[in-house]
């Protein structure tokens, strides 16, 4: 008989990151995500954290390399890559909505920042709420609208 050992890890306790200045701010939603975006101009331009989300980067919280791109996605188009930092936090939701509210909490921001980038911004569909959540499930029916097999006997 084997006998298991219990090795306890030590928690690291995170300083909390201090971001201070300025700061435009801006919230996305997607189906039940919500998503509180800063952003800062940033004063470094080679920072590797530029966009950190629930105090970790994108590339730890995110696990699909696509869904880092689709939250970067209006900084890249409109050129301000290395210009701003953005600080998210993100609840509920799975992580591909989580990744599109802030992408729209990202570009509400941009358009606080500088009103001309608007256009470009929604002619990209970067300013357009998704709208569509699950529909509830009904009584009676075993889905939202699947209903149990008929039979006539």
């Amino acid at each position: 008989m084997a006998i298991k050992k219990t090795v306890k890890k030590e928690k690291v306790k995170k300083e909390p990151v201090s971001h201070e200045g300025k700061y435009f701010y801006a919230v996305g939603r997607r189906k039940t995500s919500i998503a509180k975006v800063k952003l800062f101009i940033s004063k470094n331009e080679k920072e590797n954290d530029l966009v950190l989300v629930n105090e970790r980067t994108a590339e730890d919280y995110f696990p699909l390399e696509r869904l880092v791109e689709t939250v970067k996605s209006p900084l890249a188009m409109t050129g301000d890559d290395n210009k701003f930092k953005t600080v998210t936090k993100v609840i509920g939701g799975g992580t591909n909505s989580q990744a599109e509210a802030i992408r729209l909490g990202i570009a509400r921001a941009l358009v606080i920042f500088d009103e001309t980038l608007k256009k470009s911004l929604k002619d990209k569909g970067y300013l357009t709420r998704d709208s569509r959540k699950v529909e509830r499930k009904k009584p009676g029916l075993k889905k939202a609208r699947k209903s149990p097999q008929w039979a006539k006997r």
